[in-house]
């Protein structure tokens, strides 16, 4: 074994590809592996499973990926502990600093969330004050959460007013403009951790193809002391901010929205729209076919596995945005206003996320940071989710849903 130094459509999703597709990505039929079986065609072998070995040995890897989600799980958990919880333990979670998990395998990480969070080689290498300016948006949500929301939660939230407001069966607790800053800080992670790092780093081509990282592929070169290439352990990386925490990652469709409060579990949502089924095993398919590719030295059928990765990913978290902005204007309608709060403000998260998408046809995000600050801004005038009228709702939710290849009716199920 060679071994080298470590380096620091929507709408018919089960649809067979083209012949000329085919033709470009040197593969000879319509695949569809979900009996379970090995598929194999002319260029690449892809296993039923996420498994890849070298010499009996696996060669995935994705810890650091696993080990932020269970950091991440920690932190939005924390922010609604109000008897345990101070703005420094917070901090110390978002940083991993002065050892702040209950859990200490997490504790002796040398990961963190912060150091992560908008850091993709893409799209903020040549961005380090916009980097920090995302980094200090969650900070700022989680210290507003123990100076504005902790004190209150025993008071009635009104216009203005931080507290607590009923959503049903559960409470919720808002600030003065009716936002949860827990759901912030939770969907917002999972665009500028989950989605930037997947998309804009590891299966960047300028990540995967990085130094030697080709040439070492085509020789099977392995990482110092390690089973797998450069090339190889960076695909999965990408494939561990998806299923990182799956108690059976090779399987990891089979409990795909059960494993944690991010990406994982927000494809599990989408997939369960009838409008949207088959994107879960799409986006499974082409990790793996493109973990394959890798291995095949193919790296046109990598690249395209990639783009399909771009796409549906991105498409996750508009859905998602269309169908919480939907969601809490039909609550503003019938006047239940905690649970419109709720919607919202996951909705926020939502949009905040949409920054970090990758358009293929562009190569840039579908919307820009100053334009997703706009959406933001829209939220939060005056008194914020107090006055938010349904109008204003369907403006973004049109907006947002045309850039994409869905309509609001589909999203909204």
């Amino acid at each position: 074994m060679l071994f080298k130094s470590s380096l620091n459509n929507n709408l018919m999703y089960k649809k067979c590809i083209p012949l000329f597709v085919l033709s470009i990505l040197g593969l000879t039929s319509c695949e569809n592996d979900d009996s379970g079986n090995t598929i194999t065609d002319n260029t690449i072998t892809v296993p039923a499973t996420y498994s890849f070995e070298r010499d009996g040995s696996s060669t995935v890897s994705f810890s650091g990926q696993t080990e932020r989600i269970l950091m991440a799980e920690e932190l939005i958990t924390a922010m609604i502990d109000f008897d345990n919880t101070d703005t420094q333990a917070l901090l110390d979670m978002f940083a991993n600093e002065n050892t702040p998990f209950t859990n200490e395998d997490l504790n002796a990480s040398s990961k963190s969330v912060k150091s992560k969070v908008a850091a993709s080689t893409d799209y903020f290498s040549n961005a380090a004050a916009t980097s920090a300016t995302i980094r200090t948006d969650f900070e700022t949500w989680m210290m507003a959460q123990v100076s504005e929301v902790f004190p209150a939660r025993n008071t009635v939230a009104t216009e203005g007013i931080s507290g607590q407001i009923a959503d049903g069966a559960s409470t919720r607790y808002v600030n003065a403009k009716g936002f949860e800053y827990n759901q912030l800080v939770n969907k917002g992670l999972i665009g500028g951790l989950m989605l930037d790092q997947a998309l804009n780093n590891y299966l960047s081509i300028s990540v995967l193809d990085e130094g030697t990282n080709r040439e070492d592929n085509d020789i099977d070169l392995v990482e110092d002391g390690k089973s797998y290439t450069t090339m190889e352990h960076k695909w999965d990386e990408a494939f561990g901010y998806v299923f990182g925490t799956a108690p059976d990652a090779a399987n990891a469709i089979v409990t795909l929205g059960d494993d944690d409060s991010f990406l994982n579990k927000y494809i599990g949502r989408v997939e369960g729209d009838e409008d949207f089924t088959g994107i879960a095993q799409e986006i499974f398919d082409a990790f793996k076919r493109g973990r394959a590719a890798i291995v095949a030295k193919n790296y046109t059928v990598r690249d395209a596995q990639a783009a399909i990765l771009r796409e549906k990913l991105s498409e996750v978290i508009a859905i998602r945005a269309v169908y919480y902005l939907q969601q809490g204007k039909l609550a503003i309608e019938a006047g239940n206003f905690g649970t419109a709060f709720h919607d919202l403000s996951e909705g926020y998260g939502f949009i905040y996320s949409l920054q970090f998408t990758r358009n293929i046809d562009t190569n840039t995000s579908y919307f820009s940071k100053s334009e997703v600050d706009k959406y933001i801004a829209t939220l939060s005038n005056n008194n914020g989710l107090w006055d938010v009228t349904p109008e204003t709702l369907d403006m973004m939710s049109t907006t947002i849903a045309d850039r994409f290849d869905f309509t609001i009716e589909q999203a909204q199920n």
